[in-house]
């Protein structure tokens, strides 16, 4: 059963032509120039700001001559109701693109996204039709009150906080390296002495492999990325040896730009999950999505 979200009491919400008033005289710095842009005369300009600063009890601006200069409260206000439209024009650009439908903000991870997901979406796309997927990059967990994401791909543990989960799969990574570096696969020592490339988030990702080999990690730091994607093309050009998801290497060890440099898979540290916040209603969009992201696994 969903919950009732509860709004604040409707004399505390302004109209819209008031707050684009007020956003655009803000940002252009006069009732003059903001009557330009929306098309209405000076007067309306300031008669909207005037009713919000009433309906607020603040004053927004001060005047410096003809200009028309924030307040502190203003310069708050502003960008709180910036956020607030853009939100607004996003849900209502998605509503209008597919209104049988509706759309599914999902937020990703850039490995996973690009190599896993995308090939997969247009089995989605066929499948329904009637929902329009958007994707965008984050590296961590947000805050889903601040934002507009109806979901996103969270690698790890159950550490996102206010967050249902979906698990679909552990992380396997596999040692690579350009061929021209590896003259024979299979003995993990041979790694210490080698130039090792590691991902900025999984800082301790080669001690935990030569752990598992029960072998001691070499000392000394290698070259650090902060995507598998650059570290991939690092390893290409024979700058290294890096640890990549099994999803990541496939392409390359296929194509014969990247060679096996020690034998077998090892699992990482975490788990890829599907998330979404708790305490709000699951929209069809999403549902869709996560029955569907079911049947694609495990991993292939």
């Amino acid at each position: 059963m969903s919950k009732t979200h509860m709004f604040a009491p409707r004399r505390y919400l302004p109209s819209i032509p008031a707050l684009l008033a007020f956003e655009a005289a803000a940002r252009l710095g006069s009732a003059t120039a903001a009557a330009q842009e929306l098309s209405l005369t000076q007067s309306a300009i300031s008669r909207q700001i005037k009713t919000l600063e009433d309906q607020l009890g603040a004053a927004l601006f001060a005047k410096q001559g003809r200009s028309l200069v924030l307040t502190p409260v203003g310069r708050t206000y502003l960008t709180q109701i910036q956020d607030v439209l853009q939100r607004l024009g996003s849900a209502s650009v998605a509503a209008g693109a597919n209104p049988q439908g509706g759309a599914l903000n999902l937020a990703i991870l850039p490995a996973f996204g690009m190599h896993w997901l995308a090939p997969r979406l247009a089995d989605f796309a066929r499948a329904h039709p009637e929902v329009t997927v958007n994707l965008s990059t984050r590296l961590a967990p947000f805050d889903f009150r601040n934002h507009s994401y109806d979901a996103a791909i969270h690698f790890g543990r159950k550490d996102w906080p206010g967050a249902e989960y979906l698990a679909l799969m552990p992380e396997t990574v596999v040692a690579v390296a350009a061929p021209d570096l590896i003259k024979d696969t299979g003995d993990p020592k041979a790694l210490r002495a080698m130039t090792l490339l590691h991902l900025d988030t999984r800082p301790r990702a080669w001690a935990r492999w030569f752990a598992a080999h029960d072998l001691t990690p070499p000392k000394g730091a290698g070259m650090m990325f902060d995507q598998f994607s650059t570290m991939a093309q690092a390893a290409i050009h024979g700058l290294g040896v890096a640890l990549l998801p099994t999803f990541v290497a496939a392409p390359h060890l296929k194509n014969g730009t990247l060679r096996t440099a020690a034998r077998g898979v090892e699992k990482s540290i975490g788990d890829y999950y599907l998330v979404w916040p708790s305490g709000r209603s699951v929209p069809p969009s999403l549902r869709s999505f996560s029955q569907w992201i079911s049947t694609q696994l495990p991993l292939a």
